[in-house]
């Protein structure tokens, strides 16, 4: 019981967090931050996320497969229309439509703004280059928000959920900065 209700302390914590981002700062969309997340000498960011899961979320819901998945659920829509798949399979969902940039699409699926919050504000390298700067301007620091945030998404509610071990998908997924040399 302790721990659930740690659990969702936690949730609420970093609902707010990121509620207070997507209230102030635009989504600028992976396209935006892969211009600068690149190169080998950064960590190659941008080629890790491409070759993760994350990067083709939506075109999951685009299948035949979750349109069955959601018409099981009760759904009367297509899984790419429906509310309660986007949650997850795509980043800046249901937020206010001006808030996001003219760059974002969608159809990029779970985006680097997912984790690291709405970009319009810390995309600028001079900000970039000091990460009090960046924080201050919405970007989220991952070791901050941690497992928790990716089990907004990876848990029971989806009906496509398999044992979630956040250090084997984190390892996946990882994409740090190189030391300088």
């Amino acid at each position: 019981m302790k721990y659930r209700n740690l659990f969702i302390v936690a949730i609420a914590l970093i609902f707010a967090v990121t509620t207070n981002a997507q209230d102030k700062f635009e989504y600028v969309g992976v396209k935006t931050c892969g211009m600068c997340h690149k190169k080998a000498d950064d960590g190659e960011q941008l080629k890790i996320w491409e070759a993760s899961a994350h990067a083709n979320a939506y075109k999951t819901l685009q299948t035949e497969e979750a349109d069955k998945i959601a018409a099981e659920k009760g759904f009367k829509t297509k899984a790419a229309e429906t509310a309660d798949c986007l949650k997850c399979h795509v980043s800046g969902h249901g937020v206010d439509a001006k808030l996001i940039g003219k760059k974002f699409k969608m159809e990029d699926g779970v985006q680097c703004e997912t984790c690291h919050g709405p970009g319009s504000e810390y995309k600028s390298k001079k900000v970039m280059e000091n990460r009090e700067e960046a924080v201050k301007n919405g970007m989220l620091v991952f070791e901050d928000v941690d497992k928790e945030l990716c089990q907004t998404c990876h848990n029971e509610e989806s009906p496509t959920f398999v044992k979630f071990d956040y250090k084997e998908m984190w390892a996946k997924i990882a994409h740090p900065i190189p030391a300088a040399k």
